[in-house]
């Protein structure tokens, strides 16, 4: 019973000081914030059991359900063959990146500047500076130059607003009405 108040407080202290200070946090853990990093949502499981070999360079952003997976866990079940089994490799993300939802990466990864790395993507390997990776596993698939052309051509114009005006724009393109709020009824 006390160790479940103990980490039920524990990560209520964690939750508090992640959603406060989403940089801080991450440096507390270790992890190696060479610039701004936006979080969009951080906990400490995101950066596995080894945040410290965590890298992350400026202007990068890393969205809900990111994980930085730094070690194989699977050589857990063979180290009754070989005792001292181990891969734990540190994980680097230079400058201008955008991690999207859900993405993993894997050990000893490393993402170069201006990078784009599409939601869902599994990293594997190292990806070259000015790419746009997808996929499982994640795979160049086209420039961020090339991206930024066809970002241009579909672009709703709106990205420079505050998030309020953005979404009235937003809401009068596709023709979705205000929202209101229901009353309760007694």
């Amino acid at each position: 019973m006390l160790g479940t108040v103990r980490a039920t407080y524990a990560a209520l202290r964690d939750r508090r000081a992640a959603a406060r200070d989403p940089e801080d946090f991450a440096r507390t853990l270790g992890v190696d914030l060479r610039g701004r990093v936006r979080f969009y949502g951080i906990d400490r499981a995101m950066f596995g059991s080894e945040p410290w070999l965590v890298s992350l360079g400026d202007n990068v952003y890393v969205t809900a359900g990111v994980q930085f997976i730094t070690h194989d866990g699977g050589t857990l079940i063979l180290r009754k063959e070989v005792p001292d089994l181990e891969w734990t490799a540190p994980i680097r993300i230079g400058d201008d990146v955008y991690l999207g939802v859900r993405t993993t990466i894997l050990p000893g990864v490393t993402i170069g500047n201006r990078c784009v790395i599409g939601a869902g993507s599994v990293v594997t390997r190292d990806i070259p500076d000015n790419s746009v990776a997808a996929g499982v596993p994640a795979r160049v698939v086209r420039t961020v130059d090339d991206y930024l052309d066809r970002m241009k051509a579909r672009s709703l114009r709106c990205g420079h607003l505050p998030a309020a005006e953005k979404a009235a724009v937003i809401r009068q393109i596709y023709g979705v009405p205000e929202q209101t709020r229901a009353r309760v009824r007694s």
